[in-house]
């Protein structure tokens, strides 16, 4: 058997991988691309001042809105860790039923508060104004924690389920997340940012590039010591 034939089935398989191996690369430099054009959005829509609440708003979006809180009809959302003046504490976010007038209750998650709280959460009267970003609604996936409706207490973000478990028939399909500094009286403590996904794709190509080079080279050292008869 030649040496050019010991290599076609081995060179053929290396080609193969070479192209799947930079096809991913290249996937991922795109998708780095992408990313980064949404994260330049991000970081340009954080700095303009939010905008009155539109019917139809896009997700992620910096909107105001105004109506009444409803601080006895309130839930939680998720188990997160928060540093405080006494260390560790653990903690979740509330959620919150805005009611406005003429449409419908927009549930507002209003910032991070204590499990155990030791004192009642401070809720404003009246009318009061809510700066925030959109969050779109989530929906419970195979591996998503387990919601309790009856203690109210959720780990998917979806809008309608949380609505069903405070009595509400109709409520806005997303969520208001309110942003802003840190309160006088320190809960709730509401976001500071408008969310940022991860951008690893560099990170990716790098690796996908780097594989298909390491194939190369285990490829050419093996075609040298093949014999050429």
């Amino acid at each position: 058997m030649t040496r050019a034939r010991r290599l076609l089935v081995p060179g053929l398989s290396t080609l193969a991988m070479l192209v799947i191996l930079c096809g991913l690369g290249t996937w991922q430099v795109e998708r780095l691309a992408w990313k980064t054009a949404i994260l330049a959005q991000i970081a340009a829509a954080e700095v303009l001042p939010a905008v009155p609440l539109p019917p139809d708003p896009s997700p992620f979006a910096k909107v105001r809105i105004e109506g009444r809180l409803r601080d006895d009809l309130s839930a939680s959302y998720a188990a997160e860790v928060h540093d405080t003046a006494g260390g560790p504490v653990m903690g979740e976010q509330l959620i919150v039923p805005l009611e406005r007038q003429g449409a419908d209750p927009v549930l507002v998650d209003r910032g991070w508060v204590p499990a155990v709280r030791r004192r009642p959460i401070a809720t404003p009267s009246g009318i009061t104004a809510v700066e925030g970003f959109v969050h779109p609604a989530e929906h419970a996936g195979l591996f998503s924690a387990t919601d309790d409706p009856v203690a109210r207490h959720f780990y998917t973000l979806d809008p309608q389920a949380i609505g069903a478990a405070l009595g509400l028939k109709r409520v806005a399909p997303f969520i208001l997340v309110a942003m802003g500094p840190t309160p006088v009286e320190k809960y709730p403590d509401p976001a500071r940012h408008l969310p940022r996904p991860p951008n690893n794709h560099l990170d990716y190509a790098i690796t996908w590039y780097g594989l298909a080079v390491v194939l190369l080279v285990i490829f050419c050292r093996y075609a040298w010591k093949v014999p050429s008869s």
